[in-house]
């Protein structure tokens, strides 16, 4: 396609009420420079170059691999911004333009405009919508025969422009030849001072270039962000578009309007999502599975035909036809296999678990390994920690760990060994083994109706 495209992302946004740059905020765990970076590549950019400005050096770190970055260090317009993209002037082709605040622009209506751009053998192509409320956008102006004459902006606009319903969206596409020529030769004569990108419309009309427009279906993709308020929205276009996206290939959301799953994520067919479910970064949930209600899951690895409710699970995977929850806490680093219970209030931190474990509930294990068909009891901990490191369990398998037990690592209990209940193992366990430790029960005779009438108790028997 020989297309190039430049992403102007050099404002700071003041409007967030924030130190990072505008384009850094997230639209669904995502950058909104990289959602726009994504359209750019779909529709078939060959060279990517994004002008940056405000915190240009984070923004650089942010697409690292994704494309060039050039520097606007005077916020002088957005004819200005394009200018810095000097290094395309030798491009052949044409270039498209996009905006960094504009995450929601989809790779279909970028494609519709470029093959309106060619079709048209246009010097320029605004992408335009048409909007109920058009307050604060530049108005497109157009001939009585339905040529686009110019663009005005906002604040430099007429009564009778004002009431104009078509807006300029800030996306477009121009041949190369020539551009930055006919860059430099545009003023800043305008209520801002600024060199004006969309002046530049109405130069080629002027000199009877061809100017083409392509209107947007859907105004919601050319929302631009401006403000928390605006950033809200944009979220929730975006996560509706995914959650429409998952539900048209075989997910099932129970209410999808309360379930909010980032752009990086992945579902299976016929898993089932529960309301007040977050999933988020790159988390990849299997086939089959019942995910929720409240449950969030941070970049973690879900296989087929689990059922996790009312969780946290973070940087974890979970094999297949495991169950987690209620309330459980899988922290990073865990290894789940296959078949695997965890239950209610168990808190796991870097553990490996085998195929059929169970850790049902009340327990805390943390830098442990547990072979395969291990059952942990009730209100059992590994003591991990010593003050200064972090010690390991390891549990073999078959073991079977007595409820309320304390193990404190570095230990190892054997394939095949039990542990008593209540019992704090300091030393390892042979394979098959009976792990115990504690006191020896004692039992006082009459020891409470003595104590209710004030007898003497006997001496407690040795």
């Amino acid at each position: 396609m020989n297309l190039a495209t430049v992403i102007l992302a050099a404002g700071k946004g003041t409007r967030m009420k924030s130190e990072l740059p505008k384009v850094l905020h997230k639209i669904c765990g995502v950058a909104m420079i990289r959602h726009v970076l994504k359209a750019a590549r779909g529709a078939g950019s060959d060279r990517i170059v994004v002008v940056a400005g405000y915190g240009g050096e984070l923004v650089a770190k942010a697409i690292e691999g994704q494309g060039e970055v050039v520097f606007q260090h005077e916020q002088l317009g957005t004819a200005h911004a394009l200018m810095q993209a000097a290094s395309l002037q030798d491009h052949r082709g044409d270039i498209l333009v996009l905006c960094g605040d504009t995450p929601l622009v989809t790779p279909e209506t970028l494609k519709r405009l470029i093959s309106a751009h060619q079709q048209s053998n246009a010097s320029a192509t605004v992408l335009t919508a048409v909007l109920d409320n058009p307050a604060g956008y530049g108005r497109v102006i157009r001939n009585d025969g339905g040529t686009v004459v110019k663009i005005v902006e906002h604040g430099d606009a007429s009564p009778e422009e004002l009431a104009v319903r078509e807006i300029n969206t800030g996306i477009y596409c121009f041949k190369s030849r020539g551009l930055f020529a006919d860059l430099a030769r545009l003023k800043p004569d305008n209520a801002q001072g600024e060199y004006y990108l969309p002046d530049l419309i109405g130069c080629y009309a002027g000199e009877g270039e061809v100017v083409s427009a392509v209107s947007a279906d859907d105004p919601a993709e050319i929302m631009g962000v401006n403000d928390r308020c605006q950033l809200a929205m944009a979220h929730a276009s975006m996560g509706a578009r995914i959650n429409n996206s998952l539900m048209v290939s075989g997910v099932t959301m129970i209410d999808p309007r309360t379930v909010f799953i980032d752009a990086g994520a992945t579902i299976g067919r016929d898993t089932v999502v529960y309301p007040n479910t977050i999933i988020q970064g790159s988390s990849a949930i299997g086939e089959g599975c019942v995910i929720g209600p409240f449950t969030q899951i941070i970049s973690a690895s879900v296989g087929d035909n689990v059922t996790i409710r009312q969780s946290l699970i973070e940087g974890s995977e979970i094999g297949s036809n495991s169950v987690i929850g209620p309330y459980s806490y899988i922290r990073p680093g865990c290894l789940l296999g296959s078949n695997v219970k965890v239950g209610d209030f168990v808190e796991l931190k870097k553990v490996e678990i085998g195929k059929g474990s169970k850790v049902p509930h009340l327990s805390y294990v943390g830098d442990a390994v547990l072979g395969q068909n291990v059952n942990v009891g009730a209100g059992t901990i590994t003591c991990n920690y010593d003050g200064e490191k972090k010690w390991t369990t390891v549990i073999g398998d078959n073991a079977f760990i007595g409820s309320n037990t304390n193990l404190v690592a570095p230990v190892r209990v054997g394939s095949g060994a039990v542990v008593g209940a209540g019992s704090t193992i300091t030393k390892d366990v042979p394979d098959h083994a009976l792990g115990v430790a504690r006191d020896t029960q004692k039992n006082i005779p009459e020891w409470s109706r003595r104590k209710k009438t004030g007898e003497k108790q006997d001496k407690e028997p040795d």
